[in-house]
């Protein structure tokens, strides 16, 4: 008798489709889910992604979340633009952007620059994006979650100073 545990790819029998949060099936005997919205997406069980077909964007999971791989900086842009405007409407301000460290090339031309001495910030807290301060995130071996999520923002009550953080795609 076969171990029905072989018979799905390495996420089980079903995951949450990474776009819609619907719960799909796997297709057994292959490395496939299906969601009737957006289509296969294939397990790599080498590298622990999971690659949408049509698109060619790759996940990852933590915590039970998926999280898109980004190659491009105008995508880790949106998602942080996107969960400003999520925080605005749960009432809450962001006060700091963490990046994970594996996109700081990827970002750097980016990000928006001071010149300290003119406005009496130390280097390590001139780059900002929408207006906040940008940090980059420890080295991944330090903590294992900065492999895989994108950002964290710091958060705190209240209404942002200058929302909209307009300056999305400038």
């Amino acid at each position: 008798m076969m171990n029905s545990a072989l018979q799905y790819p390495i996420f089980g029998p079903e995951i949450q489709c990474p776009h819609c949060r619907q719960t799909i099936p796997a297709l057994t005997l292959t490395d496939t889910y299906l969601c009737p919205r957006h289509g296969a997406f294939e397990a790599n069980p080498k590298s622990g992604e999971l690659i949408h077909l049509q698109s060619g964007r790759h996940w990852r999971r933590w915590d039970s979340e998926w999280y898109r791989q980004h190659t491009h900086p105008d995508g880790i842009r949106f998602e942080i633009h996107e969960a400003l405007d999520k925080l605005y409407t749960q009432g809450y301000r962001a006060t700091r952007v963490i990046i994970a460290r594996r996109y700081q090339e990827l970002m750097s031309g980016y990000l928006e620059r001071s010149t300290p001495w003119r406005s009496g910030q130390s280097e390590g807290t001139s780059a900002r994006l929408y207006g906040l301060p940008v940090e980059f995130s420890p080295e991944a071996a330090e903590d294992g979650c900065w492999e895989v999520i994108n950002f964290d923002l710091d958060k705190e009550p209240g209404v942002p100073v200058r929302y909209p953080y307009f300056r999305l795609f400038e």
